[in-house]
């Protein structure tokens, strides 16, 4: 055994345990650095001196493991852009309601009812040259033009740091951000944004417009703007424009991944462009000549596409793929995988916390360890049903390795996904091509034909299609509880099946039904945790909302109808494995084993007798005077929800602070819990 032949695949495994205990341990920079030094001088110390010595050669091993782990812990902090003195966060004049800010634009996103979005680099901030990203909301306008990727703009407004959620799990767009290395938002009127003068043009930029100059060419073809949407999803990797009822019906079909540029779109071009340049192998040192344009083209799509984090994950992955392929390197596509993600984690660390990442790589080891084993328990003899077969192989074995994660993140399973991908995916590359000619054919100034038509009906015929998929509600698994620890659990359980289709002994046989009777023992630990009474004021703006949970009972009070189905409730609901019940109205009172929570509502009347109250929630904006209320009810602190005037809550704060009563906001400090 040579003492350096080690598996990439164990070095990117002990990079991923450094950037974890990074993220759970806050640890400086230096002693970071310290830490990677050290070890790293270890390492070279122990293979100088057990080279010859082969019963300690085990220290070798842990000591270049353990360097791995100190080196994914240095490369996640210097990665952090707040702890770089030059981030403009440093910048803030926190004496000034309103900062200078220089910014150019990076990225444009979805829009939502109220504002355009876009990711932005912050070039100054109070005359002080800066680096950093930010979100900014630009309210739209009746023009409603949106801005050039690379512009530059000066404006003077606030900027804000994005807070986390008010209610408990709720989706935090905050800690979205946060993995983009985004931590402020900025607000701003189009009246109020400058554009300053720029010759500085990104790679971003220069892809930004030639996108632009693909759809002004496509606009002769007089496609709809649902199919114009779904163009430039499907090839130009754009998502902005898609309606949120078309997204939905791919999202519910379980065809949603078919609308991210990712690792299907990338090995299909792969192939595809494989298969134009295969003359060039005929010439002196073709193969080599052939793998360059291969991955230049690869990433040059990947820029046009808009190099998000799906597609430059699946871009390397790809190029690694075609070095080996084309140069007659033998690979193993475990090794290919751990490369890639060995390179990725190198440059961007929080990739592995990204949602897509990890669905992703899942979805690839999963195909490539199952679908090997599902093929062969049937071979269709005529060559549509095989690759029917093929298609449906791959997509199911996919899903043992998504499933776990879907569920944990968005609690749904659409169980028709085996449908949508059989009909779809085995026509995807045909459609891809297609999509290619016509772009081409815009780009050469064809004028609209037969080709452009026929591709405009596919588009429409997929959005039917995944319609009609999408209606089937029946179908379609809503809000189903699912913990972290389930997640490691179904893994256990999936390796272990894995590994006894492969070996098909009894040990495998044993750590698979163990497997099971864990997964079990995870239900039974959940029903245990939702046992107990709790008292829930949420927050919601111009709306009461109240929850009292019984075990694994939760019974709503508000003022919405039907607020059971709103997203506060759904959210906090399926987290916490509760089932709710119908929403009824207000009560004035509500008893938790002995504590009273009072309601006081718009009415304002609080004429309670005989009962010690503990809490008053505030909603409404009941007229009352407050300290009155104190004195006559002597409770324990004064609730204040989403539901009141502002200057209402300023007074109210004002009076219990004279009282020296506690006094909680559900606008600052989110919902109020009440535990038995």
């Amino acid at each position: 055994m040579k003492l350096l032949n080690f598996s990439i695949i164990k070095f990117t495994f002990c990079l991923i345990v450094g950037i974890i205990i990074s993220k759970l341990f806050s640890i400086s920079i230096l002693y970071s650095l310290l830490f990677c030094v050290g070890f790293t001088l270890i390492t070279i110390g122990f293979y100088f001196t057990l080279k010859k010595k082969k019963s300690f050669i085990y220290l070798f091993g842990i000591s270049v493991y353990l360097t791995f782990i100190a080196f994914g812990i240095f490369i996640t902090n210097i990665n952090g852009e707040l702890q770089k003195t030059n981030h403009f966060s440093h910048a803030i004049d926190k004496d000034q309601a309103n900062q200078t800010i220089t910014f150019r634009i990076r990225e444009r996103l979805k829009p939502n009812a109220f504002s355009q979005r876009y990711y932005v680099d912050i070039l100054k901030l109070n005359a002080k040259n800066v680096k950093g990203k930010a979100l900014i909301n630009i309210r739209k306008d009746s023009l409603n033009i949106p801005i050039p990727i690379d512009a530059v703009y000066l404006s003077k407004t606030n900027v804000i740091e994005i807070k986390a959620p008010l209610n408990p799990d709720q989706f935090s767009y905050k800690a979205y951000l946060e993995k983009q290395q985004i931590y402020y938002q900025i607000y701003a009127n189009q009246l109020d944004i400058l554009e300053l003068k720029s010759e500085t043009s990104t790679v971003f930029g220069h892809a930004a417009r030639f996108r632009n100059y693909i759809n002004k060419a496509l606009s002769k073809y007089q496609y709809s703007d649902e199919q114009s949407s779904i163009i430039n999803a499907l090839i130009l990797g754009q998502r902005q424009n898609i309606t949120k009822e078309v997204y939905d019906n791919y999202t519910n079909a379980g065809a949603i991944h078919i609308l991210a540029v990712s690792g299907l779109h990338i090995g299909i071009i792969l192939l595809l462009l494989n298969f134009v340049f295969k003359p060039i192998e005929r010439i002196k040192n073709g193969k080599l000549i052939k793998t360059i344009i291969l991955v230049i083209l690869l990433w040059t799509y990947a820029l046009i596409a808009g190099g998000s984090a799906s597609i430059i994950r699946a871009t390397t992955m790809f190029s690694i793929v075609a070095i080996g392929i084309n140069l007659k390197r033998p690979t193993n596509i475990y090794n290919t995988l751990a490369i890639s993600v060995f390179i990725l984690l190198l440059i961007k660390p929080n990739f592995l916390f990204d949602v897509g990442f990890q669905l992703s790589y899942a979805a690839v080891i999963s195909i490539v360890s199952f679908q090997p084993i599902l093929e062969r328990l049937y071979s269709p003899k005529y060559k549509l049903n095989k690759l029917l077969w093929q298609t449906l192989t791959v997509t199911v074995s996919a899903q043992f390795g998504i499933i776990p994660i879907s569920l944990y993140y968005f609690h749904q399973f659409p169980s028709l996904f085996w449908l949508s991908n059989l009909i779809v995916i085995p026509f995807l590359s045909l459609i891809l091509g297609l999509g290619l000619v016509v772009i081409t054919c815009a780009i050469l100034g064809i004028p609209k034909s037969f080709i452009s038509d026929t591709f405009g009906a596919i588009i429409n015929w997929m959005n039917q299609f995944f319609a009609w998929i999408s209606n089937q509600e029946d179908f379609l698994i809503l809000d189903i509880p699912f913990t972290l620890l389930q997640v490691v659990v179904s893994y256990l359980l999936i390796f272990s099946i894995y590994q006894l289709c492969i070996q098909k002994n009894y040990t495998w046989t044993k750590f698979t039904l163990v497997s099971v009777i864990v997964l079990q023992l995870t239900y039974i630990l959940n029903q245990y945790h939702t046992k107990g009474d709790s008292f829930l004021v949420f927050h919601k703006n111009r709306t009461t909302l109240i929850a009292k949970k019984h075990n694994n009972q939760l019974a709503i009070y508000s003022t919405l109808k039907h607020a059971e189905t709103n997203t506060i409730i759904r959210s906090y609901a399926v987290k916490n494995a509760l089932q709710p019940i119908a929403s009824k109205p207000v009560n004035v009172l509500y008893k938790l084993k002995d504590k009273h929570i009072l309601i006081v509502d718009s009415l304002g009347v609080y004429n309670i007798k005989n009962i010690t109250i503990d809490y008053v929630l505030l909603t409404q904006s009941p007229k009352l005077n407050l300290e009155r209320l104190i004195d006559s009810l002597k409770p324990k602190a004064i609730i204040v929800d989403g539901n009141n005037y502002k200057s209402y809550i300023s007074r109210w704060r004002q009076t219990c602070k004279k009282q020296k009563l506690p006094f909680y906001q559900t606008g600052k400090t989110g919902a109020f819990i009440i535990k038995d």
